[in-house]
């Protein structure tokens, strides 16, 4: 067996994205990590901040609550709300909206898998995002 690269990235190495809203920080990808199945990352959100509403066409996302609580809106219509210590995943090609109604800052952990084609084939946009700037390379561009 040849020789095997072990990654580790801290959270203040990585770029801050805010494309969608809040803060994304992607901490393990094909990118810093060398990746070859999914990313990691996490998710801050302050009160009243949301993460525009979107879908993954080839990836699964999971997320867990590590503080706070969140709204995460399903297709539209369906409201699950998230809180610390809760989990949850969207199926490939769900849409989905993440919002912090809260008073407080909320944290969640996301992993995303398999990996689309190329990174900005991994997520389309269905709603005007909050900040016009330009694609990510670890998010993904829109469709």
């Amino acid at each position: 067996m040849g020789a095997v690269t072990i990654a580790k990235v801290a959270i203040d190495d990585v770029a801050v994205n805010r494309r969608r809203g809040g803060e994304i920080r992607v901490l393990l990808s094909p990118k810093t990590a060398g990746a070859t199945s999914g990313f990691f990352g996490v998710l801050t959100l302050g009160a009243g901040e949301f993460v525009a509403e979107h879908y993954h066409p080839y990836s699964e996302e999971f997320v867990y609550v590590s503080e706070g609580e969140l709204l995460v809106l399903l297709d539209g219509s369906q409201e699950i709300v998230l809180r610390t210590g809760e989990g949850l995943m969207v199926p490939i090609g769900m849409r989905h909206r993440v919002t912090n109604r809260a008073g407080t800052r909320a944290v969640a952990v996301f992993h995303l898998s398999p990996l689309a084609p190329r990174p900005e084939l991994g997520h389309v946009d269905t709603e005007q995002v909050p900040a016009a700037v330009e694609p990510h390379p670890e998010i993904g561009g829109s469709a």
